[in-house]
């Protein structure tokens, strides 16, 4: 509104005519649209830190320009008077009509302090136009909320709207429009106006005025201009949507939650192209790429939102909670929140527990969380433990909650058994909760309790169904009728000593100056067809769990170790791949095919490696048998060096058992050359299956690995640091790389420690239908073919192989193939499942082992440094456990992420990964396979450049 009454004084007088107070003197000012520009600076927007709201008195309306673009001063008080009286449809008072004489010079308040807008330009005023006022109004509503005004005609005159739209895009000038006028005091007369600024070079797209030799002075288009201005200054064609990879790495390089307003100004996107933008996040969150955070935000799923749901899952040695995110899409393990404690009067956290958490990162895979609101679940579904005295103590060391039973809900458990129980309600906050007991397992300690335990800890079945059962019972063998005959082959099985069923053997045989490898996999697909009772269980159970002392088997015994099972000597159906190589191990070609088979021998890996260090034979084959083997193995191998592949070096443990179940021993796991041609061979396979079904264009349930995260690859980096080794950029990175760096601690003492940090910063291979090649075999396409007892992604394969190649009626069906993406992500769980299953197994077994050895001392290294503690690994059997903070001496201990070091301020003992370090074991807990340790005083001596007795010091300051 235009302020009426009697005229302002003082610095309100002197800003109409075009002058400005600052600091205690009057300054000329030039407007540049909707910014302000002293005259001697850089342009100020609106909304810089010092800006106010405008007062009602102070706020001023300007007029419209002229044809020339310029804005026109604000009239005297009785030219006002006198237009208001003399028009009769204008809607504010105030306003010249278009007869009224037009004004040279326009005033502008800014926010803050008062600003002249234009000064004036001659000593007489040019008549002024007449506008309409809702023009007017539209532009101050929008300068004020920043939003464009919406379309309405002229109620006081008879233009069009596409004129008044063109005049108001040229004489729009200082109410927030992108017109360009030229300030030239020198030329203003006789320059015509700039209705769009001209842009140069780089200046045409970053966004800013062009002030080349100090000459014109062009405020582009702000965030508060209108939609019609911000159209007019769009380019003719949208910039193009960003790819997936695009979106993906904006995403892990925004470092936090980003909404679909965020990407699109990041890639310049256009209101138009919002709903493909939409779909294009839609489809990328299907794929994994992102996780939601909160309503409307997406995060990098390696990345948690500030704010989300974590479930407690323990707590750490000095008592406060543990915590991982209740839903995960990341790779690897989820990361681990700290959470800070509870203020006064509120009950800790307790395993199981579930709240809504402010997160904030700490380091690689590590938050901080701070409980925001208590959202339930503070109870499992179910507890695993062992009863004593009347309470369970639950088996998972994660869980520190203690449950009381009440004599009537024991359903008659005895001291020391292993037990499931339920929670009860109950509104007590501290002390044992409540619980019931539903089923006995067994007795702790006694053989095979281990397994038991693991079994249930993880939620593994292994109770088949009793249809499932009668199915396999009444499989029978199979006919040679539309079959190819290889019994007259001599195939022969290579597995381990313990192993309990056989599902691959190998055939080699020179071919011209190559070789001819045919590998025999037993047909499952013919006795486990499709929604049948066997598949359905299959399905649930993923694959096979191997235990030391017992396997959970994918199908049941009469299949798995019966006619499934390639035994020697007896004819059993087998799908087969023949392939042929060239003397330096390239693939020529393969063929598959259905077949009837019958081994010639059961070898097992160390056999077969004495034979061939003998350069003799097993009795039961023929000469030279597998030194043919070997020759094809050696050529493989030579292909595979030059491919550039990553061979990890990291030692099985192998659990040995006595015949009444008790630990003998925990050793190390041979890695022989008998282990190595076998998985040469099966790789070949592999691919050729892949190959065949692209080839085909049929399903394939792919065998993905992507390369190592950027965020995993600068974890690694810091530590191989450390060491003086280096890495290059991801982009570039090769698996040969990683070659290159075990081959350059081959046969130090670091040499395990350096091994298992590069397997831990690698991706996790999934299955997926998609397909994404294999990094760490350095393979374009791979896929599992030759393990269909115990896995059941092979099991598609096979059906897919049979569907494309017309070998029989029990191949792939459409329904099945469209499931590929549910059944990929949920036989990808179960195979972790069962690989976290059997780890937990080894440690409780190594814990049981240990426990007869509490207050010995071992040579061990540093493996992981946390806030709260060291861990260790012995080099004697590869058995790792935790020294707590508390246990170190007496000091204020520092933690340094980047150098992943421990560090006192007042003994000045630092504490590297990788150190060599003398530890007592003080520890061993087979119920839960944690272990404890306390590092001895003197440390050895052969650390690197660690004086004795103490460790290494830190230099004293000077």
């Amino acid at each position: 509104m235009v302020r009426r009454g009697p005229p302002p004084k003082g610095h309100k007088a002197r800003a109409r005519t075009g002058k400005t107070v600052g600091g205690g003197k009057v300054s000329p000012q030039k407007s540049i649209g909707h910014r302000r520009v002293p005259s001697h600076g850089t342009p100020r927007d609106e909304d810089d830190a010092g800006a106010r709201p405008l007062a009602k008195a102070e706020r001023v309306v300007p007029e419209m320009a002229g044809e020339a673009g310029k804005a026109t001063a604000r009239p005297p008080r009785a030219a006002r008077t006198k237009a208001a009286g003399s028009r009769s449809g204008s809607r504010i008072k105030g306003v010249p009509r278009q007869d009224a004489p037009e004004q040279e010079g326009a005033t502008r308040r800014t926010p803050g302090r008062t600003r002249a807008a234009a000064t004036k330009r001659g000593a007489d005023a040019a008549p002024a136009r007449d506008v309409d006022a809702a023009p007017l109004r539209d532009a101050g509503r929008e300068r004020a909320t920043g939003r464009a005004p919406r379309d309405r005609h002229d109620d006081a005159g008879p233009s069009s709207r596409p004129g008044r739209d063109r005049d108001a895009r040229q004489n729009m000038t200082g109410v927030g429009c992108a017109s360009r006028a030229r300030h030239d005091d020198a030329d203003a007369q006789d320059t015509p106006p700039r209705t769009r600024a001209t842009r140069h070079g780089a200046d045409a797209d970053d966004g800013r005025p062009d002030y080349r030799a100090g000459r014109d002075r062009v405020a582009p288009a702000g965030p508060q201009s209108s939609a019609r201005r911000r159209a007019a200054a769009r380019p003719d064609e949208p910039p193009p949507l960003p790819s997936k990879t695009a979106l993906r790495q904006f995403l892990a390089e925004a470092g936090g939650r980003v909404t679909k307003s965020t990407i699109a100004r990041a890639f310049g996107l256009t209101s138009d192209q919002r709903q493909s933008l939409r779909m294009l996040m839609r489809e990328i969150a299907e794929e994994g790429g992102s996780t939601q955070a909160g309503k409307r935000g997406i995060v990098h799923p390696s990345r948690l939102p500030e704010m989300a749901p974590v479930e407690i899952t323990g707590t750490d040695p000095d008592g406060d909670p543990i915590a991982r995110p209740v839903q995960w899409q990341g790779e690897g393990r989820p990361p681990i929140i700290y959470m800070r404690p509870e203020p006064k009067g509120q009950p800790a956290l307790t395993a199981g527990e579930r709240v809504l958490a402010r997160l904030k990162p700490i380091g690689p895979g590590k938050y901080e969380g701070r409980t925001f609101k208590r959202i339930g679940g503070g109870a499992p579904a179910r507890i695993l433990g062992v009863f004593e005295e009347g309470r369970i103590i639950p088996t998972d060391r994660r869980q520190k909650g203690i449950w009381q039973v009440d004599p009537a809900d024991a359903a008659g458990a005895k001291q020391g058994e292993i037990v499931l129980a339920e929670p009860l309600p109950s509104t007590r906050h501290f002390g044992p909760r409540p619980a019931r007991i539903t089923e006995v397992l067994g007795v702790m300690g006694e053989p095979r309790s281990v397994s038991l335990v693991c079994i249930h800890a993880h939620g593994i079945p292994d109770v088949f169904p009793a249809e499932a059962v009668q199915q396999a019972e009444k499989a029978h063998g199979v006919t040679a009728r539309g079959r190819t005959d290889l019994r007259d082959v001599p195939l022969v099985t290579i597995d381990g000593e313990d192993a309990r069923d056989f599902d691959d053997a190998v055939f080699a045989e020179p071919d011209g100056s190559g070789w001819r490898v045919l590998v025999a996999i037993a047909d499952v697909a013919h006795y486990v067809t499709t929604a049948s009772a066997l598949d359905r269980e299959a399905w649930a159970r993923g694959n096979s769990v191997y235990f030391p002392d017992r396997v959970v088997p994918m199908l049941p015994e009469a299949l798995s170790n019966g006619w499934c099972s390639l035994r020697p000597n007896e004819e059993r159906g087998c799908l087969f791949v023949e392939m042929r190589f060239d003397a330096e191990g390239r693939k020529q070609s393969h063929q598959f095919g259905r077949g009837i088979m019958r081994s010639a021998a059961r070898l097992t890996y160390e056999q077969v490696q004495e034979a061939a260090d003998a350069g003799s034979d097993p009795a039961s084959l023929a000469p030279g048998h597998v030194g043919r083997l070997y020759g094809a193995f050696r050529a493989l191998l030579a292909a595979r060096e030059k491919r550039g592949t990553l061979d990890l070096d990291v030692p099985e443990r192998r659990v040995m058992l006595d015949a009444k179940g008790n630990v003998q021993a925990v050793v190390p796991r041979a890695r022989l050359d008998a282990h190595r041609l076998i998985e040469e061979f099966m790789v070949a396979a592999n691919v050729c299956a892949a190959e065949e079904l692209e080839r085909l264009v049929q399903p394939c349930m792919y065998r993905v690995h992507d390369r190592p995260s950027d965020q995993k690859m600068e974890g690694l980096r810091q530590f191989l640091d450390t060491f003086g080794i280096t890495l290059p950029q991801s982009d570039r990175l090769h698996p040969r790389d990683f070659a290159r760096v075990l081959e350059k601690v081959r046969g130090t003492p670091e040499e395990r420690l350096v091994n298992e940090a590069v397997l831990r910063g690698q991706s996790q291979a999934a299955y997926s239908p998609d397909n994404l090649g294999h990094f760490g075999l350095a393979l374009p396409r791979y896929a599992h073919f030759t393990s269909p007892i115990r896995r059941y992604a092979d099991l598609l394969v096979h059906r897919a192989l049979i569907r494309g190649l017309k070998l029989g009626k029990d191949g792939l069906t459409e329904d099945e193939a469209a499931r590929f993406p549910d059944t990929a992500e949920h036989i990808t769980s179960t195979e972790r499942r069962a690989a976290a299953a059997e780890r937990d197994a080894v440690d409780r077994y190594l814990a049981a082992f240990m426990a007869q050895r509490v207050g010995e001392s071992f040579e061990a290294r540093i493996s992981g440094v946390t806030r709260f503690g060291l861990f260790v690994t012995l080099e004697e059997n590869g058995a790792s456990g935790i020294v707590p903070l508390g246990s170190l001496p007496d000091d204020r201990w520092d933690l340094d992420e980047a150098t992943q070091s421990l560090a006192g301020r007042r003994t000045r003992l630092i504490f590297r990964l990788g150190d060599a370090v003398e530890a007592r074991l003080a520890e061993a807990t087979p119920r839960t396979g944690g272990m404890v340790f306390h590092l001895m005083q003197g440390l050895p001596s052969r650390g690197r450049g660690r004086p004795a007795p103490k460790g290494k010091q830190r230099g004293r300051r000077r």
